[in-house]
């Protein structure tokens, strides 16, 4: 076991709120990562949030449809703050006090993003949840994630997901398929792992960001993440892949 984070930037994808229904939220999943988040920030650790907004409305999806691909990404940005605000919700109903900013302005319901004042609200222990992905449309939210932990100045990426790790190739398909313990940022651009997008991977390569990969469904896996125990698979820059 390794030495704890101190700060971190959690990445919650959208569809990791909705649980197994096909659309939409499932509240008893937010509560459960609500529950966990509230867990490590009264252990000490400042935590960062970005959400995702794929269980809602996703950008990419209705431009294939026909929709103007920046109008649905700006569509998209306003399903990630839905996301936020339900999660800041379970997480003060814990009594761990938290913020919302988003990149969009949106002063009745959330504060808009800037860089100074978060870093503020971590350094006091609240949460902070960054919705409306960058601001920008064709950026995702793993993108988004990259920028504001090199802008706080987190420790790690936490990629939290369905699956345990990164495989060399689908598990679903292949029961021979081998799970990386650790992986580099060249190695996941040039073979096209799809870790994260390649311009997440590269400004946490150009920030020395490391990310780890790992089951959200499994309780408990945060926290071990957090105290640095081997779980999941770990990308870095001085990592050798295994």
């Amino acid at each position: 076991m390794g030495k704890p984070y101190g700060r971190i930037l959690l990445k919650l994808s959208g569809e990791a709120l909705m649980g197994n229904l096909g659309y939409g939220i499932d509240p008893k999943v937010v509560q459960e990562i609500a529950a966990e988040v509230a867990e490590i920030v009264k252990s000490g650790t400042q935590v960062a949030i970005v959400v995702g907004g794929g269980n809602i409305f996703r950008g990419v999806k209705a431009s294939a449809a026909g929709m103007d691909r920046a109008t649905g990404d700006y569509i998209g940005m306003i399903a990630t703050v839905m996301n936020a605000l339900t999660l800041q919700d379970c997480l003060e109903r814990l009594e761990v006090q938290t913020r919302v900013q988003t990149a969009i302005a949106m002063q009745e319901v959330a504060e808009p993003y800037i860089r100074r004042r978060a870093i503020r609200h971590l350094e006091k222990g609240r949460v902070v949840i960054f919705g409306a992905g960058s601001g920008n449309p064709f950026f995702t939210t793993d993108t988004t994630a990259a920028l504001r932990a090199a802008e706080i100045d987190a420790e790690v990426i936490f990629k939290a997901t369905k699956v345990d790790g990164v495989y060399d190739s689908d598990p679903h398909v292949n029961p021979q398929a081998k799970r990386y313990q650790t992986l580099n940022y060249v190695h996941v651009l040039t073979q096209d792992l799809r870790v994260m997008d390649s311009t997440a991977i590269a400004l946490c390569k150009e920030n020395n960001i490391p990310i780890l990969i790992f089951d959200l469904s499994v309780r408990g896996n945060i926290q071990r993440a957090v105290m640095g125990e081997s779980i999941g698979t770990i990308v870095g820059g001085f990592c050798e892949v295994s």
